[in-house]
């Protein structure tokens, strides 16, 4: 008879924490929560959040002056890694020339035609300051364009707090098990259609019952807010459609994938293009901003040559600007994304040996640099299947790599990014690290 005998696993000496727990604690009295977006708490993992307070290529240094290989990236801008030298040059000579005017610069134009190059949907955009000032100005538009008041979306699939689209979202909405926020009307719902991610007959279904009232479907075309859930075959072609047949909008949230996953994100990596996408993240290198942009003639509807009004202050505000072309135009450097491809595989394939190791069940999904390591059997292709991962596994798995230098999502419900600073000697820390910490599960 054979005996197995549980791995003996060194645990590391935590970390300190004494700054943070005492950055966490003032913030508490000053700030809802002590954050500015929910996920930031740690609610879903436990424990105190890590107040960062400087950062370098693939490494964050917290408040105790602690080390760790970063894989949020500021969830999911920083993919040319933190205070890379190129974006940093084009931001400082920004601001040294003054930082907000509220009036048109060339740099908004100088962004805007290198997206548009790049981007195959979009023929004409317009700036703002978030990708929920995004996703929410191109609802508008396509009800503006349609003369229509339906929306579908995705569960799971976030798109920003709008109230319209707080419907069965994923992130930090899945993360709290809440489907829906409180201070949300029912009116500011009733005309939102929810279809399960990845169901090709639902959305059938759906636009079949209503399709004459639908404005548009909006949808993550790589899902990255219940963790990373790639379109199965067939899917995004489907839903294109779907829209053809109804008269309908398709809109891509590529706010997290803009960039990310291609030059010509989501859409130029499986070949299905949008009426309109938004964008975010990237686009800005790290600074706030959002972005949608489409056909000329949907884009016209806009304000100030069409009826449908949206304005904002900062929007295209040059430091952004800056930025963001710094960090598009380098990731036209070549080689870039094969080498993203090659260090994110050499990632994806040492985690998933270290947990077969340590017979851990996970599931992995990847595209490009982006990628979730979920603690269930799978297969995840949509927010149920998700919603089926053991949590508090994740958690536990959370601070053993964190307790070993490197810093994860605090929710199972959120993506991995690798970034080009990411050198091979982290990705195999990484690695090491994970295979203690998968053998620290069953130990």
């Amino acid at each position: 008879m054979i005996v197995r005998t549980a791995m003996k696993v060194q645990q590391p000496k935590p970390p300190a924490s004494q700054k943070s727990e005492a950055a966490f604690e003032a913030a508490k009295a000053v700030l809802a929560g002590g954050v500015n977006s929910p996920v930031r708490a740690f609610g879903a993992v436990g424990g105190t959040p890590r107040f960062i307070s400087k950062a370098k290529g693939a490494v964050l240094i917290d408040a105790d002056g602690n080390n760790y290989i970063d894989y949020v990236g500021s969830w999911g801008p920083m993919i040319l890694g933190h205070a890379e030298e190129r974006v940093a040059a084009a931001a400082s000579k920004a601001l040294g020339k003054g930082w907000s005017f509220g009036a048109p610069t060339e740099a908004e134009t100088r962004l805007a035609e290198q997206i548009i190059a790049d981007i195959p949907s979009i023929e004409r955009i317009r700036f703002v300051n978030s990708g929920t000032e995004a996703t929410m100005s191109a609802i508008r538009l396509a009800r503006g364009f349609t003369g229509r008041d339906l929306i579908v979306k995705c569960e799971g699939c976030y798109h920003g707090h709008a109230d319209a689209l707080l419907v069965k979202g994923g992130s930090g909405l899945a993360t709290f098990g809440t489907p829906s926020s409180a201070g949300v009307p029912a009116a500011a719902t009733s005309n939102t259609l929810v279809v399960p991610y990845n169901d090709k007959d639902e959305a059938t279904r759906v636009f079949a019952e209503h399709g004459g009232k639908i404005a548009a479907l909006l949808v993550e075309p790589v899902a990255g807010n219940m963790g990373c859930v790639p379109p199965l075959e067939g899917y995004l072609s489907h839903l294109r459609g779907l829209c053809d047949q109804h008269g309908a909008l398709l809109i891509f949230d590529e706010v997290m994938t803009g960039y990310r996953v291609h030059i010509g994100g989501a859409q130029g990596l499986y070949g299905v293009c949008p009426d309109l996408t938004c964008l975010g993240k990237i686009i800005g290198g790290g600074f706030p901003v959002g972005a949608y942009g489409g056909r000329a003639e949907i884009m016209a509807k806009l304000s100030p040559e069409g009826p449908v009004y949206q304005a904002g202050t900062l929007s295209g505000n040059p430091l952004a600007m800056a930025a963001g072309l710094a960090t598009v135009q380098a990731l036209h450097d070549a080689g870039v994304y094969e080498k993203l491809e090659a260090q994110s595989q050499k990632l994806a394939e040492g985690l998933a040996a270290a947990a077969a190791k340590a017979g851990v069940t996970v599931v992995q999904n990847r595209v490009g640099s982006m990628m979730t390591v979920f603690f269930q059997q799978g297969p995840v292709v949509n927010w149920t299947t998700a919603a089926q991962s053991d949590t508090d596994r994740y958690a536990r798995f959370f601070h053993a790599m964190l307790a070993r230098g490197v810093y994860l999502p605090p929710s199972q419900y959120e993506a991995f990014f690798v970034s080009l600073a990411h050198a091979d000697e982290q990705i195999e820390a990484t690695i090491e690290a994970a295979r203690e910490a998968f053998a620290g599960l069953v130990a």
